[in-house]
């Protein structure tokens, strides 16, 4: 007998052009995750990327990790992490999409409570946010730490 599937739930979306696009969405190296690294890269810093830490039975993937100071940066989607400014939910198959963001925000707590009790610093960026300003707030952090 298979596990059965977590996501069994709820019902998924209905459309198949929704889960065309859905399918289509990167997790990693989506456009502002490339744009904040090639910042960070030109300024000199040195990092890794999608680079699972595991603390308290958890595997936690930041978008960028500098792990000799113990900073994880998360670069969080306006859609996907429900940004208050620009986060809109969809009209239809609404309880999946209540019960999906629920699960990412839940997600989200858990590792930053993980990684924050093991001694990490979490910096969670939001995509809309430019270059720059993302840039500075890392910068700023990592001049903390040393």
């Amino acid at each position: 007998m298979s596990p059965q599937n977590p996501h069994d739930d709820y019902p998924h979306p209905s459309s198949i052009h929704v889960t065309k696009v859905m399918k289509a969405n990167k997790r990693v190296d989506t456009k502002p995750e490339v744009a904040i690294r090639s910042g960070l890269h030109k300024l000199g810093y040195r990092f890794r990327k999608d680079f699972v830490i595991t603390v308290s039975g958890r595997n936690c993937r930041p978008d960028i990790v500098f792990s000799k100071k113990k900073v994880a940066v998360f670069i969080d989607g306006c859609f996907w992490h429900s940004c208050p400014e620009h986060g809109r939910h969809p009209k239809s198959n609404v309880e999946y999409w209540r019960k999906k963001f629920s699960r990412n925000k839940q997600r989200d707590e858990l590792d930053d409570r993980a990684l924050t009790a093991s001694g990490w610093i979490v910096v969670r960026i939001w995509e809309h946010r430019s270059v720059e300003e993302a840039t500075e707030e890392i910068i700023r952090t990592l001049s903390a730490r040393s």
